[in-house]
């Protein structure tokens, strides 16, 4: 973790698309832009990142704001106070997102230790949590910017139970259900559903050649493959250990494409959570 918060330029996804990484956790917020108002997707680690994603989202744009969080994660959606504080009145979330923000968000503060002191402490202004007030649930969203829609949707427990996803013509912002440059994260996760969703997101085929992951760089479909038969491969490795009452499960650890503290967390979730195995 990095206690930076100094925003590299935007990179353009796609038409009227755009990613901004933050560079406290590597966050990658999105921007997609219409013609009458503008979806900024995820908020940052508190409101220090928060304002300075904003004033490099007017840099772009001066049209009325929605915010997308893409999942519960402190540091998606640690920064939403500060842009309720710039007029946005309109966060979406997915609706467990949008309860586990509310009922546990605080709980997430020393996340951000070293990147915002001040929300760490909840001490200063817009340090409070605040969950998203419009929620997409089973039913995917098709949001009106004028001229341009995009749509929230959701796979699937995944990396969390209320991954939210936007489409936005050609690109396909992921949250971290898809992650580059770093492994996944396991704590909290749902393995066999992830591995689902992923073959849901592929099973989009080439309507969205560009995936913007939550992390890291811009990837395609192929590196989606790639991500989810490591998945799967780990998963089948996971359960093979469990199975064996014989021996302790933890011996499956280094033979896992992970590293130690996420193997042991995907090994607990195989363990703790149900759902289809997949093919």
């Amino acid at each position: 973790m990095s206690a930076q918060t100094t925003a590299v330029p935007w990179r353009r996804a796609g038409e009227r698309s755009y990613a901004l990484r933050l560079e406290g956790f590597a966050v990658n917020a999105g921007l997609v832009i219409g013609d009458g108002r503008a979806a900024v997707i995820d908020s940052g680690a508190g409101p220090a990142e928060a304002a300075e994603l904003y004033a490099a989202v007017r840099t772009l744009t001066d049209l009325p704001l929605v915010l997308i969080n893409t999942h519960a994660h402190g540091d998606h959606f640690f920064g939403n106070a500060y842009f309720r504080a710039q007029g946005v009145v309109d966060i979406w979330g997915h609706a467990v997102a949008a309860t586990s923000i509310a009922c546990h968000g605080a709980a997430q503060r020393d996340l951000v230790l070293e990147v915002d002191p001040a929300m760490a402490a909840a001490r200063g202004p817009h340090t409070e949590i605040l969950a998203p007030n419009r929620t997409v649930g089973t039913d995917s969203v098709e949001l009106d910017l004028g001229g341009w829609s995009i749509t929230l949707f959701h796979l699937g427990p995944a990396h969390t139970e209320g991954d939210l996803l936007i489409a936005s013509g050609d690109v396909l912002f992921a949250g971290d259900l898809v992650e580059e440059g770093a492994k996944p994260q396991f704590g909290g996760s749902f393995p066999d559903s992830w591995n689902e969703a992923l073959g849901r997101l592929m099973a989009l085929g080439g309507s969205h050649p560009v995936v913007v992951p939550g992390h890291g760089e811009f990837v395609d479909l192929d590196f989606v493959r790639d991500q989810r038969e490591e998945l799967r491969t780990a998963i089948k490795l996971c359960r093979v250990a469990l199975e064996d009452r014989s021996t302790d499960p933890a011996r499956v650890i280094p033979s896992l494409p992970y590293a130690p503290a996420q193997s042991r967390h995907l090994l607990r979730r195989v363990r703790d959570t149900t759902g289809p195995q997949g093919e």
